[in-house]
């Protein structure tokens, strides 16, 4: 126990300082001590607090702020404290190849201080594989394990890491359906969480006076906006004022078409998504695209905004939910989709509305958050 609190603290006050992370520091990113003070009034009398060390790819792994860091001061309100370990190296290899032996010793010796410090907790939570497609050193960590999956991180290298991983955790959560049926064949332990939407970061504000579609994500994910390229350049021809808003790490490639771009940071999110008419999830049909856990089309309906999707994989499961947007799965359809909603105020504050009622309901950290803490609990005992 003391030596994980100490490891702990240790990265807190690095983090504080601003200065890089080292080889074999220890990253804790939401702050254990911070929410042990939170947690405290609400801890139940006949026991302490369960600890959990959650392996993650580390502040630069978007799918670990919302699958593992937003967690952090409501299960420290349940009585379950996080501490987050990641290398400061990233858990994803540079793109020069000459750069990436001496990334992965690296990595590795990095995350060696961290698994001794991890022994001190209750539970071990791996976010994902700690290096990126490979089978490391997850199973020196301490049991019981919790693996956590949103993506089809199995169709790579024939799925050894996937099965390897699988084989030794002890429950498996995953954001979606089909995540479930694929680690089933591997570990009969599976239960479904989807990715949660902090909705008090997303306040609903009046639909712009001007038509606005938008699209937010990472640049790896333009290639899905650059598809639709011809539906949005008639909908600019039939919408003279229509703007198309994105919100990336780097510019679209849409030559011709009125683009705002918004370089993608975590303050900009919510004015961003409030200045959306329509937000925008093209997706192809494909297995990795059926991983994905629909947290794009969630945002927009946390912000009370209707969206257009391609029904592929958990997008055809959320608009099955409810009216809060419409399919589209050719130009044609995208352009009559878009068309439906922009051409009709009333109809697309209707949508929004809706949609911000399902995010409440099913897919908000308020509504998840007690759900992962109850799987935990379990796991535990």
């Amino acid at each position: 126990m003391r030596r994980f609190n100490d490891a702990a603290a240790m990265a807190k006050r690095n983090l504080a300082g601003g200065s890089p992370p080292r080889v074999g520091t220890v990253q804790n990113i939401g702050g254990l001590r911070a929410a042990t003070r939170q947690a405290a009034a609400g801890r139940p009398a006949h026991g302490r607090a369960i600890r959990v060390a959650a392996f993650t790819g580390g502040a630069k792994a978007l799918s670990a702020r919302f699958r593992v860091r937003q967690y952090i001061a409501p299960l420290a309100a349940e009585g379950i404290d996080v501490a987050e370990f990641g290398p400061g190296l990233g858990s994803y290899p540079p793109a020069r190849q000459w750069q990436r032996p001496a990334w992965l010793v690296g990595s590795l010796a990095q995350r060696v201080p961290q698994l001794v410090a991890g022994w001190g907790a209750d539970i071990t939570l791996l976010h994902r594989e700690m290096i990126s497609t490979f089978y490391t050193l997850e199973g020196l960590t301490r049991r019981p394990r919790l693996l956590d999956i949103d993506d089809a991180i199995h169709l790579f290298r024939g799925a050894r890491a996937a099965k390897q991983l699988a084989k030794r955790a002890d429950l498996i959560i995953v954001g979606n359906d089909w995540l479930a049926e694929a680690w089933r064949r591997w570990n009969p332990r599976v239960e479904i969480l989807p990715t949660a939407v902090d909705i008090d970061c997303c306040n609903v504000r009046p639909l712009p006076e001007q038509p606005c579609i938008g699209w937010i994500g990472s640049r790896g994910n333009l290639r899905y906006l650059e598809t639709i390229g011809p539906a949005m350049t008639e909908l600019v021809r039939r919408f003279p004022n229509l703007s198309i808003a994105v919100c990336c790490d780097q510019p679209p490639r849409l030559d011709g078409l009125p683009i705002r771009y918004v370089p993608w940071s975590m303050p900009a999110e919510a004015g961003f998504l409030a200045s959306l008419s329509v937000g925008l999830m093209p997706l192809d049909d494909g297995p990795w695209e059926r991983g994905k856990c629909s947290f794009k089309m969630l945002q927009y309906l946390a912000a009370g905004r209707p969206c257009v999707a391609s029904p592929v994989g958990m997008n055809k499961d959320v608009l099955a939910q409810g009216d809060v947007g419409l399919a589209a799965a050719t130009q044609a359809e995208w352009v009559a989709a878009l068309s439906s909603i922009l051409s009709d105020r009333r109809g697309a504050e209707a949508l929004g509305a809706a949609g911000r009622r399902l995010v409440e309901a099913k897919y908000s950290l308020r509504a998840l958050a007690p759900r992962l803490a109850h799987i935990i609990r379990g796991i535990v005992n």
